[in-house]
């Protein structure tokens, strides 16, 4: 069985992109638990998030700057001189996406092909990059749950964004065979997360306040939804065993294989805060999303023995005394 390896880990050089996004936060406490040398790359404009609530941007190297400046990041790799990338930096936002696609291409598909030729230029030097792409990826098919040998098909402006990420580092490490894995995952959730139009978030803040939550869609989307613990730990696995287990040019799914409706997730939250009595808001306006999106999980169970520590029940739990504890300091 495949375990995280605090002698791999221990003063290993890593280098983080979106390192004070929700997943970069999570994944940073427990690279620093594991007594690596992490430098962050964050964006110059300061966000609220858990690396910054907790503390732990205290304890590594930060570069700030734009993963759409090729030479800044060109230089923080040459002078930081990682062992591990994790390119996790991105626009996250569906909706923002939507609303402002250049935004989102120029930071997720730029952002991609700078650090990829960034490392590149590494080689030698960088050992694992760890790559972060999405189940949007994968864009619309009639048979789910996702395959990793599915074509990636993503036609709205975010999921083609995450499809040319996707495509990008598997061209980089056939081209140039760099040491790269892909991680394809469901929706993440978790403390820390502050874009407040995500279901998890928004909800257990209006709950929080006695309000009625906003639900945009019509409830009725299928999602996977993992907890951010478990991502960061799946990433850790196959970064400690990528060159050991032949992950180069691999893209692995990350889910917990229970998709739940946006409603039942809600109803889930509002059980769990003794707010059932308390109704959403149904919009019913959310435009170009896919209804149905999950994924399978063989793959990663198989080659790396991952299993998600965290049911729905336990991750939601976490996250809502995270907020309840946040929100009130």
């Amino acid at each position: 069985m495949v375990k995280l390896s605090i002698n791999f880990w221990k003063r290993r050089r890593v280098f983080v992109t979106g390192a004070d996004g929700l997943l970069g936060s999570w994944l940073i406490k427990a690279l620093l638990d594991c007594q690596a040398q992490v430098t962050g790359f964050i964006q110059d404009t300061k966000r609220p998030s858990e690396l910054y609530l907790s503390k732990d941007i205290k304890h590594i190297k930060t570069v700030r700057g734009a993963l759409e400046d090729f030479l800044s990041l060109t230089r923080a790799l040459h002078r930081h001189r990682p062992q591990t990338v994790f390119h996790l930096g991105a626009q996250a936002l569906v909706t923002r996406a939507q609303a402002n696609p250049l935004e989102t291409f120029e930071s997720n598909i730029r952002g991609t092909y700078n650090i990829l030729e960034a490392c590149r230029r590494q080689k030698g030097v960088i050992q694992e990059i760890v790559v972060a792409s999405s189940d949007k990826a994968y864009g619309i098919h009639t048979s789910l749950p996702y395959r990793e040998q599915m074509p990636l098909e993503g036609c709205f402006p975010y999921d083609v964004s995450k499809s040319c990420t996707d495509m990008l580092a598997r061209a980089y490490q056939r081209s140039y065979d760099l040491p790269v894995v892909v991680m394809r995952c469901g929706n993440i959730y978790g403390g820390g997360d502050f874009n407040f139009d995500r279901i998890v978030p928004g909800v257990v803040r209006s709950l929080l306040k006695r309000q009625r939550p906003v639900i945009r869609s019509d409830g009725k989307s299928v999602r996977d939804y993992v907890y951010v613990k478990d991502v960061g730990l799946a990433y850790m696995l196959a970064a400690q065993q990528l060159r050991v287990s032949k992950l180069a040019g691999h893209a692995l799914n990350i889910s917990n294989e229970v998709p739940v409706s946006v409603m039942d997730i809600y109803k889930q939250i509002a059980v769990l805060m003794g707010a059932s009595a308390i109704k959403p808001v149904i919009l019913n306006k959310a435009r170009c999303e896919i209804p149905k999106q999950y994924l399978s999980a063989a793959k990663i169970r198989r080659l790396l023995h991952w299993q998600p520590s965290y049911n729905l029940a336990d991750g939601l739990r976490e996250t809502i005394e995270w907020y309840r504890a946040a929100l009130h300091r």
